[in-house]
């Protein structure tokens, strides 16, 4: 029988045990608070901001008095779903960026805005419709980085105050419609046509000075003219034909010819 009891001593001495290491970790998580190295926490004491932002390391709060709202202070990457934007030349272009941004003042962040995520997202949207509205189609795709610089300046303008930074703008993609692409498909074929042909005629044009002047040389000079002759049908006998007709220039005659 005392064997009996002292199991059940033992038992209950257990259960006792777990008991108050449970509760001993109820306890200390709900007095501290650990903020990490790349964190910053605004404490809150019955409403009101206790001090500046504390961190990093453990701290100590009253259960039920006490309020810790953690901030990241890491960059971010804020991806800007694609919008339909009509471009100052009423050209419609489907048009999608990324936003980088950060905390660097944690009581503004968490007081002087809600949820300054989405308010830094939907900042970044509607910008990103005015800034591309304001540029011509042509200059949007050649100037893309004065367009991430206006974005970034016009976003910068909305977030300052709540303790958000912007860091970078990146229009990403600039997607046009498919007939504007066969458009410009065609046009660009057709400068390079039109490229071709005066390349082509600039070709045909030094080769005429070269042949005119080539000619005039012949011409004055009887003797050249014999041998290029007769280079010519040195060059056409190679051909193994059987029948040969060769047309007499005047000129090698004249070279035969008494002088006076």
């Amino acid at each position: 029988m005392y064997g009996l009891l002292g199991s059940v001593v033992a038992a209950v001495a257990v259960v006792v045990v777990i008991v108050v290491i449970v509760a001993a970790a109820l306890v200390g998580r709900s007095l501290f608070t650990v903020v990490t190295e790349y964190e910053r926490a605004v404490f809150f004491r019955l409403g009101r901001i206790r001090e500046s932002a504390k961190g990093p390391g453990p701290i100590i709060r009253i259960p039920g008095i006490d309020r810790v709202v953690k901030v990241s202070l890491r960059v971010e990457a804020v991806d800007i779903p694609s919008q339909q934007v009509i471009t100052a030349d009423n050209v419609t272009v489907a048009v999608d960026a990324v936003v980088y941004f950060q905390v660097i003042d944690p009581v503004a962040a968490v007081v002087g805005v809600d949820r300054y995520r989405f308010a830094s997202e939907r900042v970044a949207m509607t910008s990103l419709r005015s800034i591309i509205g304001r540029f011509q189609l042509d200059d949007l795709l050649a100037h893309r980085g004065e367009v991430n610089t206006e974005l970034r300046a016009v976003i910068a303008a909305s977030t300052t105050s709540w303790g958000v930074e912007v860091r970078q703008v990146e229009v990403r993609d600039i997607s046009l419609p498919q007939e504007l692409l066969r458009a410009m498909a065609r046009q660009a074929e057709a400068e390079r046509e039109r490229r071709a042909k005066v390349i082509a005629a600039t070709g045909e044009l030094e080769a005429s000075k070269e042949l005119a002047e080539a000619a005039d040389r012949l011409t004055a000079s009887p003797g050249a003219l014999q041998l290029r002759t007769l280079q010519t049908l040195a060059e056409v006998a190679t051909e193994k034909n059987s029948t040969l007709i060769f047309p007499l220039p005047i000129e090698i005659l004249s070279a035969f010819a008494p002088k006076k």
